[in-house]
């Protein structure tokens, strides 16, 4: 793609900003701050991965990987407020779920070990990672205060925490894995991936795009769930006391 083609995409970007200002959204500012930052942010990026990719250097991939899960998790943690320990909870678990992951493609050959295959796939499994730990860290404070009655008088009952939450942990897990699912039910229906997309538009044949497609979207599913799983177990103790008695901070 030459400059001039990429510098006529930005009429995409134009066509919000007019509809924004058109519907008084306030959104103009806020649009040309995200192009200006991904304009940057991508091209530094670039540069970095051809770097990397060229050097074959272990440490380097790790350094990316561990980048990713540091700035992933602070984005979800944002959804925590009132959580305390809510970054480390978040960060934990997109990390056990990408070395989990890890692990599975490269201890079963599923792909070579080399950083360009490593590292788009963990862009692709810690980007959905953080969706999954955002929705179930927010669904996860939600339900507390929805069912404080009902957890209270689980506990009044004699439940321990873990009973009392029950109902709070699956509906949290269940909102973590419902992005995932749902673009599991439409891909090649309503929407071709990005990976198969772009391996398209590379020359690859389709078959074999998809195959690769299929075997992320299964990496993914699997990723969010052991992600979700982790920040509920981790995180629903931050809402109780050594007692066993419920507290809500401020949200």
């Amino acid at each position: 793609m030459t400059y001039l083609a990429l510098g006529l995409s930005l009429g995409f970007v134009g066509l919000a900003a007019i509809v924004s200002r058109y519907q008084e959204l306030g959104l103009e500012k806020d649009l040309a701050i995200g192009v200006i930052r991904a304009f940057i942010q991508l091209t530094i990026v670039g540069y970095i991965l051809s770097y990397v990719f060229a050097a074959q250097n272990s440490l380097y991939i790790f350094l990316m990987i561990m980048l990713m899960i540091i700035v992933a998790g602070r984005n979800a943690s944002k959804r925590g407020k009132g959580i305390s320990q809510a970054q480390r909870i978040v960060l934990m678990g997109i990390a056990f779920s990408e070395g989990i992951s890890l692990l599975l493609l490269l201890g079963l050959r599923i792909i070579p070990a080399t950083a360009q295959y490593i590292i788009p796939l963990s862009g692709m499994i810690i980007g959905n990672s953080m969706v999954a730990a955002g929705v179930t860290l927010n669904r996860l404070n939600s339900e507390f205060r929805l069912r404080r009655g009902e957890v209270e008088l689980a506990l009044s009952l004699g439940a321990t925490s873990k009973q009392a939450a029950l109902p709070v942990i699956q509906s949290a897990v269940k909102a973590g894995m419902i992005p995932t699912v749902d673009s599991m039910k439409t891909v090649g229906l309503v929407q071709l991936p990005g990976m198969m997309t772009g391996q398209i538009l590379a020359g690859a044949d389709p078959v074999q795009a998809v195959r690769y497609q299929i075997m992320v979207m299964f990496l993914i599913s699997g990723a969010s769930a052991i992600t979700s799983l982790i920040v509920v177990l981790l995180g629903y103790r931050c809402f109780f006391t050594s007692h066993a008695q419920l507290v809500l901070g401020d949200s």
